[in-house]
């Protein structure tokens, strides 16, 4: 499969928030989403239970929604030392080259070519999360559009998010250093110890 898209293929992104599931369903059905792909390393919620993965995954399947839980392969919080900074920072560009994310963004891809997909985190406002600051970025150095389903149900399109005039455009600055280094999580993570 090719690394490219063709320039008019959009991705959707949507961050669930503390949405009422209602609603939630409701912002997937206005945008044709038919599948929603889970990037949460962590797909449960101590805020919002509706969207702990079994219960989100039940939900979606009666609302006639295709789920598929890729966190392990795209989310943000890896497993593995090498992916954090000394001061807990998620370091993207070593995530993003790692087999694992590159066999989750093929996944993606090739999902990408079948159906309406929206990558799915907990934040709402892009400009702080992961799937837009690295899923999103990678997808869109293979060609594809990436626009964000905001809260009130509006797109907001990946550029918008990160125009100059918006706080998060320090981030986005980065992705334009020549440091790859520098491209990095805004917020240490607690990295998780496995055994």
């Amino acid at each position: 499969m090719s690394d490219c898209a063709p320039s008019s293929s959009v991705v959707l992104t949507i961050g669930h928030s503390n949405h009422p599931i209602e609603r939630f369903l409701d912002l997937l059905k206005t945008h044709s989403v038919e599948v929603l792909l889970d990037v949460r390393s962590y797909p449960y919620s101590n805020y919002s239970p509706q969207f702990d993965r079994e219960k989100l995954k039940q939900t979606l399947a009666e609302s006639g929604f295709k789920y598929l839980d890729l966190g392990r392969e795209l989310g943000g919080r890896p497993e593995g030392a090498e992916f954090y900074d000394a001061t807990g920072h998620v370091l993207y560009d070593r995530l993003a080259a790692s087999p694992i994310f590159l066999e989750g963004l093929s996944r993606l891809q090739k999902g990408i070519e079948k159906y309406t997909v929206a990558i799915l985190c907990s934040e709402e406002n892009p400009a702080v999360c992961h799937r837009a600051l690295l899923v999103g970025k990678v997808l869109g150095t293979r060609g594809y559009k990436v626009a964000h389903i905001r809260g009130d149900g509006t797109i907001q399109p990946d550029a918008e998010v990160f125009a100059s005039s918006n706080p998060a455009a320090a981030q986005s600055e980065l992705f334009a250093d020549a440091k790859a280094s520098r491209w990095r999580s805004i917020n240490a993570r607690v990295r998780q110890t496995f055994s």
